[in-house]
């Protein structure tokens, strides 16, 4: 079964809500309505991953490939129990932060959001990124290539206030000023969200992003060798 409104008016109220034995007493409704949806989801995109990479964790469970709903408030100010984002995530391994990069989507009652790329990039894996860039390697000629001719993805902004690259082209600065670096879209299409389209409109869209990726894990062969 694909998303539906009801899945968006249970995120929604069991944020606003925001009581354990409130989400208890409608814990078939999160499963029917959330989890169930986005199981069928990461099992129909499983092929379309598995081509771009093998290695990718293809693995329709919470706390796999699926998020949790729960927050985790032990570093946070806000200390409400549920989140109203849901997401699933394709990667080689599960540490996010300056881990290898993955792709992802995930939606909420504000809409939906998909891509490829880092939850926040090693200092290592930015260098030999840039490295790459600089010397215009086959990777990243490919990757940029490839990132001109679509028009679904944007470079998520994460640049330096100023270019630490001041020498290179503005198509290079593009990629060499940003601190990690992700590609992203951003959507409020709930039509197509409900739709059962949705998950082959994402796989096409996935297979734009593998010579990024390949880039990208280029870098880290390069650090993993270090």
């Amino acid at each position: 079964m694909p998303f539906s409104e009801k899945s968006i008016n249970f995120l929604f109220e069991n944020r606003v809500v925001d009581s354990k034995s409130w989400f208890t007493e409608h814990r078939a409704d999160y499963e029917s309505l959330v989890i169930q949806p986005m199981r069928e989801l990461v099992t129909a995109l499983e092929p379309t991953m598995l081509s771009i990479d093998p290695l990718l964790i293809c693995d329709p469970k919470v706390g796999r490939s699926i998020s949790r709903i729960y927050r985790d408030t032990r570093f946070s100010r806000d200390k409400s129990t549920f989140r109203d984002v849901m997401w699933c995530v394709f990667i080689r391994d599960k540490k996010l932060y300056e881990g290898l990069p993955g792709f992802w989507f995930e939606f909420s009652p504000k809409g939906f959001r998909y891509g490829c790329g880092y939850y926040q990039a090693g200092g290592e894996s930015m260098e030999a990124m840039r490295s790459m860039i600089i010397n215009d390697e086959p990777a990243f000629k490919a990757a940029q290539k490839a990132f001109k001719k679509q028009s679904v993805f944007r470079i998520e902004d994460t640049r330096y206030k100023r270019s630490r690259h001041p020498d290179q082209s503005e198509d290079k600065r593009e990629w060499l000023d940003q601190k990690s670096l992700c590609f992203i879209a951003d959507s409020e299409d709930f039509d197509l969200l409900f739709s059962d389209a949705f998950a082959g409109r994402l796989a096409k869209d996935f297979l734009l992003l593998k010579p990024m990726y390949e880039f990208m894990m280029s870098a880290e062969a390069r650090v993993i060798k270090k």
